[in-house]
């Protein structure tokens, strides 16, 4: 954890307040944890269940990537799945990491040479970061999984050659009647974290009208302006813009003081 991170987190306080995890299935447990230790109150919500490509092309796919001049995982999950396809360490390839939790996740799997911007952990900060400058034209492999903003896809192949290595895919997520019953007694001021438009849809379209409703009085704590638009148009009318989509960022967009336009309502 960067030490910008550990300040952040020492200085936080969620003081009794709900927050909604709307990670993958399976994934919100250890943000669960920390807003437990934070003082506040988790609800799992997940807005998306994730899938593992597990094939023939797929591993051989992986295999040619690792020997490319550079080798980008867009997520934690993305190299979750790509360790269970084969072992990544012993890679030929220049690694890259969209964001912080990704070079962790890399860094487990025993790859030690990763870089990952630490300001914008987005496709963005991943263009922008000092070593494409003196690569040039290059041959570049994209893993992750289909969908997503095509941000890095466009870019990266203008850079040089592009593969793109799908290791797994998002689908909406099998949710119990336990999930929305959570939410019929969620306060007004409770915060809902969303890193992912797909989720913010998927839940969208799989909530009744009335657990929608009571979703979208909540405060819309989320990863970029892009997704804050999304978030508006489904409904939500306070809106947070977080640093990016780290835990603790979204977190911390969830203390800080809002303005008198975005108060926190009342808990019921």
């Amino acid at each position: 954890m960067s030490d910008r991170h550990t300040r952040q987190d020492s200085s936080l306080g969620l003081h009794g307040r709900t927050v909604v995890i709307t990670r993958p299935a399976g994934t919100g447990s250890a943000v669960a944890r920390q807003v437990r230790r934070l003082g506040g109150l988790p609800v799992l919500l997940p807005g998306l269940s994730l899938r593992g490509i597990d094939d023939a092309p797929t591993r051989a796919a992986l295999v040619a990537a690792m020997h490319e001049d550079v080798a980008i995982f867009t997520s934690p999950a993305a190299v979750r799945f790509a360790a269970r396809l084969q072992v990544l360490r012993g890679s030929r390839a220049l690694v890259l990491a969209v964001g912080q939790g990704t070079a962790r996740a890399l860094r487990r799997q025993g790859i030690q040479s990763v870089l990952a911007p630490l300001e914008r952990q987005n496709s963005e900060g991943v263009l922008e970061l000092p070593i494409w400058r003196e690569l040039g034209a290059c041959r570049i492999a994209l893993i992750g999984a289909p969908g997503g903003r095509g941000v890095l896809r466009e870019q990266l192949a203008q850079r040089g050659s592009l593969r793109e290595v799908l290791v797994y895919r998002r689908v909406p997520p099998r949710l119990r009647a336990g999930h929305w019953h959570a939410l019929q007694d969620l306060p007004t001021g409770a915060a809902v974290l969303f890193s992912s438009a797909e989720a913010l849809t998927n839940l969208r379209s799989l909530a009744a009208p009335p657990a929608w409703q009571r979703l979208v009085e909540a405060m819309a704590v989320v990863s970029s302006e892009r997704l804050a638009e999304v978030a508006m148009a489904a409904g939500f009318s306070r809106v947070l813009v977080a640093a990016s989509a780290n835990t603790l960022d979204l977190l911390a967009a969830v203390v800080q003081r809002p303005s008198p336009q975005e108060a926190w309502g009342e808990p019921r």
